[in-house]
């Protein structure tokens, strides 16, 4: 991602805990391409002038093997020793220099999931740090958001504090690069292609080579295991088409097909959990005060970033204002994007809601808040019987129209989430 000097609301938070005596580390997680290496970075220069730093990124620890291998060495096992010793040296070094200094110490480690076994290495020395009392915070930044939370949980329960980075916001990407509303809706919120957007076709392949391609290769296949490598994409094109849209699993399967068999819906399951982990497309789940029927309603799909939609259905930014159905699907995806990426950091959870024959976009919540909201795009303002009956049903919630005859699109975009539940 480029940095052209925007700080993001994040860097106060984070700054806040470095100034702070040393308590936990700090762990900035996210999805690819959200600024997390930028963020840290623009923190570590303005907090250089009052203690010492070092930022090392971990994919400088992984050196190949010059020497020739012995048959008796176990080639797994010599490289998981070789990572762990040079990221062991890496914080050592550090410690010896958080020692020495009267202001303490800020010890950042980027790519931590690139290095086997990281928690159980930081664990150890973290451990060994705290022992001593010594003043050093540690930063570690994860590309991949599964294998950051799995390796937190893990080993360091308990010792750490989560800054995670959700996509950019219509606001930031307003503020940064002076995007309109409708160039927000279809190019969405990626940074580092902000530049690209009055090229459409080299803005595309940056998304799908430079984005779509990595998260899914790196983030999801090379740190999980899928043993169907090609239904996952397929699922992944299915959900940018139908995005906004309640499929059930079995109709998914319907139209995914592994080899010529009908996919598994538990396989599907599976594979859209792990698509929402790397920030790129959610299976919402309706809501309801029954929690089994929760788990097992049909979900509703909607791309994190609305660019993987654009990207994957081939409409042009002209052709998709023109289509009046399409561009009210891109608006909705966009607000469903917005209240999941917004919603993470206030501890909120998004929902669909339906009891044909009525239903509601989204459903969000906070505890006991409730708050359904309905999306009005290219169609006439009319009040909405899917929110009455939604009330009916659960007394005490909130309505919210978007949109068209209610709270304006760009405005609702410009505020968190959970601003709307108060």
């Amino acid at each position: 991602m480029k940095d052209n000097g925007f700080e993001r609301i994040y860097i106060e938070d984070l700054l806040r805990r470095l100034r702070e005596p040393v308590r936990r580390m700090t762990i900035v997680a996210g999805p690819r391409q959200v600024g997390k290496t930028t963020l840290v970075q623009q923190a570590l220069a303005r907090l250089n002038a009052e203690k010492p730093v070092r930022f090392f990124a971990t994919d400088q620890a992984i050196a190949p093997r010059t020497g020739p291998r012995t048959q008796s060495e176990d080639t797994v096992d010599d490289i998981i020793v070789a990572n762990a010793a040079s990221l062991a040296r890496v914080w050592q070094a550090a410690r010896a220099a958080a020692q020495g200094s009267k202001k303490g110490y800020v010890l950042v480690l980027d790519e931590i999931q690139k290095v086997p076994r990281w928690s159980e290495i930081v664990k150890g020395l973290w451990d060994a740090d705290r022992a001593e009392n010594l003043d050093m915070h540690v930063v570690l930044l994860g590309s991949s958001p599964l294998l950051v939370q799995r390796g937190l949980s893990e080993s360091l329960t308990g010792r750490y504090d989560l800054i995670h980075l959700g996509h950019w916001s219509f606001q930031e990407m307003q503020e940064a690069f002076n995007l309109s509303l409708e160039e927000f809706i279809y190019f969405g919120g990626y940074p580092g292609s902000a530049d690209l957007i009055r090229n459409e076709s080299e803005w595309r392949h940056y998304v799908r080579y430079s984005l779509v391609e990595p998260s899914i290769e790196k983030d999801v296949f090379a740190l999980n295991r899928v043993d169907k490598k090609f239904l996952l994409k397929q699922l992944f094109r299915l959900g940018c088409d139908y995005s906004g849209q309640v499929f059930t699993y079995s109709k998914m399967a319907e139209n995914l097909r592994d080899s010529g068999d009908k996919a598994h819906t538990n396989t599907i399951a599976d594979y859209l959990e792990l698509l929402a982990q790397a920030g790129l497309l959610a299976g919402l789940q309706m809501f309801s005060a029954n929690r089994l029927r929760l788990r097992a309603s049909p979900p509703k799909l909607n791309v994190l970033n609305t660019a993987l939609m654009s990207v994957e259905t081939d409409y042009s930014f002209a052709e998709a204002r023109a289509d009046r159905s399409h561009w009210g699907r891109l608006t909705e995806s966009s607000v469903g994007a917005h209240l999941y990426n917004a919603g993470m950091a206030d501890d909120c959870r998004l929902h669909y809601w339906r009891k044909s024959p009525h239903e509601v976009d989204f459903v969000l919540t906070r505890g006991r808040r409730i708050l359904a909201i309905e999306v009005k795009s290219g169609r006439p303002p009319n009040h909405s019987r899917g929110m009455d009956a939604f009330v009916a049903a659960y007394p005490g919630s909130k309505t919210l129209v978007v949109g068209e005859g209610g709270i304006a699109l760009a405005e609702f975009l410009s505020h968190p989430a959970a601003h709307w539940l108060e």
